[in-house]
């Protein structure tokens, strides 16, 4: 089975390469030619253990590609409408902090700039300001690189780099109004994360430094809390700047100035990575940034065998910045399609939605797929709900 934008996920051990989606039926399991597994399980280069910093973690819902990135399990995300913690995936471009900065998170500073009263304040008097809490994807730029047909670098995310989390905090907008507002000719909201940089490297070659159009301002949260606990090391606490339908890494960890700017950071992080561009050719700053986020859908249960006769077909769809309409699923590679029943409650625009289709399968062997479609009618891939097969995703037959 597959979502319908992406190839298979990696094998289960390199000795048995080939799984698929069996239906057993009353002489047992039918056989069928193989499917690469959808479960994303471990690998040669999987860590043994979870780091220290997210010691606290459920392991059997990640797969741990490094010390500082784990991804969520295809099938740990099942029907949730949110992503527990202990299972989130975890991103980080540099070292986490200590853990001292998160033992009293009130007493943590973050500086105001590009204000008309330019001031330095504590989470604790921030907390003073204004609260409101809002659901939204946290997603990896690099969800699915390892899908990708020409065996794009980095760690080769399947499609569990990301999660749908609710978020605790100060709208931006309410504290710049606090300050007196932007001072003329900004454009940018420029983020800068806490993170230590290693002795002799230069910063801005490896700081994190995010600037995003002014206009998104009031979405913007600067949040304390995740799924209603302080935020944890692992996911940017005490402090993070979160920008609601924008890729991972623009939510700033462990925010510690937050500037309205007349241009980009200069930051590398800002310059040229995280570009939108054509293989091979080095990122510019004259190419899109990775901002907003795009429709996207994937199928989360079941995954490899099933009963025969009625099943639920489970999965999760959301739309960047722009609420879903409806999720399509087809059992039969794509051939045919049905609509899918959304799953609620409804959290905004920026959270996801998780879907279920009820149908009936014979035993046999199947490639389920879905296809979502926002409510400006903009698809996965070629947009207007149009399914997208990327290059090197194989038909498989169909076995009755």
């Amino acid at each position: 089975m597959e979502s319908s934008s992406m190839p298979a996920e990696p094998t289960q051990t390199l000795e048995n390469p080939a799984r698929r989606l069996l239906l057993k039926g009353s002489a047992g399991a039918v056989a069928a030619l193989g499917i690469m597994s959808l479960i994303p399980v471990a690998r040669a280069d999987e860590l043994s253990t979870l780091p220290d910093y997210a010691s606290w973690k459920r392991q059997q819902d990640l797969i741990l590609h490094s010390e500082a990135t784990m991804e969520t399990r295809r099938g740990a995300i099942r029907s949730g409408i949110v992503t527990p913690s202990q299972t989130l995936f975890v991103r980080n471009n540099l070292l986490a902090p200590d853990a001292s900065i998160i033992a009293d998170p009130d007493t943590w500073q973050v500086r105001f700039e590009g204000v008309n009263d330019p001031r330095t304040l504590t989470v604790g008097e921030l907390k003073k300001i204004d609260v409101q809490t809002v659901a939204s994807v946290l997603q990896c730029s690099g969800n699915g690189r390892a899908f990708f047909p020409h065996g794009a670098s980095g760690t080769q995310w399947s499609v569990g780099a990301a999660g749908c989390i609710v978020w605790t905090g100060v709208p931006l907008k309410a504290v710049v109004d606090e300050l007196g507002g932007p001072i003329g000719g900004a454009r940018f909201v420029t983020g800068t994360g806490g993170e230590e940089i290693p002795e002799g490297l230069d910063a801005k070659q490896v700081m994190v430094e995010r600037s995003v159009p002014l206009e998104v301002m009031d979405r913007i949260l600067l949040a304390w809390e995740l799924n209603d606990d302080s935020i944890p090391i692992a996911h940017g606490g005490p402090l993070r700047m979160v920008v609601p339908g924008f890729y991972g890494v623009n939510n700033v960890k462990y925010v510690k100035q937050v500037a309205l700017t007349e241009n980009e950071s200069d930051a590398k992080i800002q310059v040229s990575g995280y570009r939108v561009r054509d293989v091979g050719v080095s990122g510019a700053p004259d190419q899109p940034s990775m901002w907003k986020m795009n429709v996207k859908s994937w199928i989360t249960l079941p995954l490899d065998t099933t009963e025969q006769g009625r099943n639920m077909i489970y999965g999760v769809a959301f739309g960047g910045t722009r609420t879903i309409d409806k999720v399509e699923v087809s059992v039969d590679d794509g051939e045919t399609w049905q609509e899918a029943e959304l799953l609620g409650p409804d959290l905004g625009p920026y959270a996801w939605r998780p879907f279920v289709l009820a149908t009936e399968l014979a035993p046999g062997e199947y490639r389920i797929v879905s296809r979502a479609t926002d409510v400006e009618g903009q698809g996965e891939g070629r947009g207007q709900g149009r399914c997208r097969r990327d290059a090197g995703l194989r038909r498989e037959s169909i076995q009755r």
